[in-house]
């Protein structure tokens, strides 16, 4: 098996690179020697002024690619683009939101279910489809994705929220079981509130999920996350250091609990 790539000779692929999550990961990358990077989001103002931020920032070389990775036909085509900008797309990490917050089943109209299913969803499992035939093809890879506790603990007003995130956390440890002879590594971060997030500033803001929140956020007795402690963790399980790490689902929520 060929030994990890460092990651000065990596090039990354964040999906979801504008804002929040990951776009500290891509700037994590970045500080952490990646030269080559691809950011991907719906927005093209957004994601132009992060590329240029990122750039700056980090002295990388990096694209944006906007697209929406809920369409199969689009995450087929960012995967073809990124894999010529970067020469090939060494890490992936796919870190999109949905626009829903926390609510009680018995209030959510039941014509809503599949349009979350498709937020929630289908951007880490299509894009996997995408990429992780190139890494199989160059034998090697490295695969995170960014799911929640909500797929580890059941918490009222969860239930589809976690019932997607359960999915891309098995989804996840499968395809690292299933890459693993290919040299592809696949890791998935669960964390719960993460601070300076449009996510947590939406489901905190009010209603019923601002109350919930405000009970976690009183258990997270280590401080509640920022996007760059994710960030961090995302460029540890990038590198060689963690060439032996594979196939887990990590929470990252400050002691809110030990899923």
């Amino acid at each position: 098996m060929p030994e990890p790539k460092s990651l000065p000779d990596s090039g990354a692929l964040v999906v979801g690179g504008s804002a929040g999550i990951g776009f500290a990961s891509a700037r994590k990358l970045g500080l952490a020697g990646v030269r080559r990077i691809v950011i991907v989001a719906r927005n093209a103002a957004r994601g132009e002024a992060a590329r240029a931020e990122l750039a700056r920032t980090t002295g990388a070389t990096v694209h944006f690619v906007q697209g929406d990775a809920t369409s199969a036909s689009e995450a087929a085509r960012i995967t073809d683009e990124a894999e010529q900008l970067l020469g090939g797309v060494d890490i992936l990490v796919v870190s999109t939101v949905a626009e829903n917050r926390p609510e009680l089943f018995r209030d959510i109209p039941t014509a809503s279910i599949g349009g979350i299913l498709q937020q929630m969803l289908l951007p880490a499992m299509q894009m996997v489809s995408e990429v992780m035939p190139h890494m199989a093809e160059r034998r090697g890879g490295v695969i995170i994705t960014v799911a929640s506790d909500a797929g580890k603990t059941a918490t009222p007003g969860e239930t589809i929220i976690g019932a997607c995130k359960a999915a891309i956390i098995m989804f996840t440890r499968t395809i690292a079981i299933e890459g693993k002879r290919n040299g592809i590594r696949a890791n998935v971060l669960t964390p719960s509130l993460v601070h300076g997030t449009a996510s947590t500033a939406r489901i905190t803001e009010d209603g019923f999920s601002a109350k919930l929140f405000a009970s976690a956020a009183r258990a997270a007795h280590l401080g509640v996350p920022d996007a760059d402690d994710l960030g961090d963790l995302v460029a540890f399980l990038a590198g060689p250091a963690a060439r032996r790490l594979t196939g887990q689902a990590i929470s990252v929520n400050g002691g809110i609990s030990a899923a």
